[in-house]
């Protein structure tokens, strides 16, 4: 689970570097599928991992407005912010074996631990195919989501 979550990390950064060869217009710009733009599911990405692991260890949700980070570098900036919180939480949750019921502030259902950190692993990876389609739609080269081939140590 670990190498997992370094792995979407590390797949998020580099589509954040990608994004730095288009305008903000492209960025902005509704898309057929997914969340809407592509700004916004970079965005959409950080918020869920971020408002799920806070839900895990108990912690009230912080919701981001999205009108708040309007650029490639504020969403960058609160990827990062928030990354170096969910490693101490990630610290915390991974090696516990308690799975107890957890709910979360925005959802009646009961969840497990597991089954919340499978969702938001899975959760980024269905967005980055979706950033894969849009890349090929501008006729640009996605990153790959290969797994293979990287150098992937977990920092927790």
């Amino acid at each position: 689970m670990k190498k997992l979550f370094e792995y979407n990390w590390q797949v998020r950064d580099e589509w954040f570097h990608w994004c730095n060869q288009l305008p903000l217009e492209e960025l902005l710009k509704a898309r057929v599928g997914g969340p809407g733009s592509i700004l916004y599911t970079l965005f959409h990405i950080v918020d869920v991992e971020y408002s799920w692991l806070r839900g895990i260890i108990g912690k009230e949700d912080i919701e981001f407005l999205y009108s708040e980070y309007n650029s490639l570098e504020m969403v960058r900036a609160l990827s990062e912010t928030c990354r170096n919180e969910i490693l101490d939480y990630l610290r915390v949750i991974i090696p516990n074996k308690d799975n107890k019921p957890i709910r979360v502030s925005w959802d009646q259902e009961n969840y497990t631990k597991d089954e919340i950190l499978h969702h938001i692993i899975a959760h980024e990876i269905h967005h980055i195919g979706q950033l894969s389609v849009w890349a090929r739609e501008l006729n640009l080269k996605p990153i790959t989501a290969n797994f293979i081939g990287r150098s992937i140590q977990p920092r927790f």
